[in-house]
């Protein structure tokens, strides 16, 4: 039997539902973004035009690399982000990801990524920060013989 309790139990779950569902985790944002380099089909994430790039990364990171992009095609010539930065590599094959998630502060955290491509063992880290509901990157970081990289860096070269 239904009580007056239940009923409103069920419409306030109702109503915060479509709120929590568009509130994603920082592991189910970056678990998203590596799905599309999983096997040999994996096409990777696309990130050509604004929305794109905005879908991904947060506002001062997407416009230097708009920017990057949209110099380097007046020059018809590769921009400084001449690889793809999720797996640093142009191309790749990897069968699967070790994804790891720390909050770092209020609205904040660092993923690392572990995978093997083509053979080699690689570490992407991310950082990220939530705007709104929604998680975007504001850095990548890559170790490189044993020298960290950072995405932001790339640009200020």
């Amino acid at each position: 039997m239904l009580t007056r309790r239940d009923t409103l139990l069920g419409a306030l779950c109702a109503a915060a539902g479509p709120a929590i569902a568009a509130d994603t985790s920082p592991r189910a944002f970056v678990s998203a973004i590596y799905d599309h380099y999983k096997g040999k089909d994996g096409g990777g994430v696309q990130f050509d035009t604004d929305r794109d790039v905005q879908r991904y990364f947060e506002p001062s990171l997407a416009a230097l690399i708009r920017k990057d992009q949209k110099a380097a095609a007046r020059r018809n010539e590769v921009g400084a982000l001449d690889f793809d930065p999720f797996v640093d590599s142009q191309d790749w094959d990897i069968a699967e990801f070790d994804i790891s998630v720390s909050d770092t502060a209020p609205g904040k955290a660092t993923a690392t990524v572990k995978f093997t491509s083509a053979g080699e063992a690689k570490t992407t880290v991310l950082d990220l920060v939530k705007i709104k509901n929604d998680w975007r990157i504001s850095n990548i970081t890559w170790v490189r013989e044993d020298k960290s990289e950072t995405l932001r860096d790339l640009f200020a070269q």
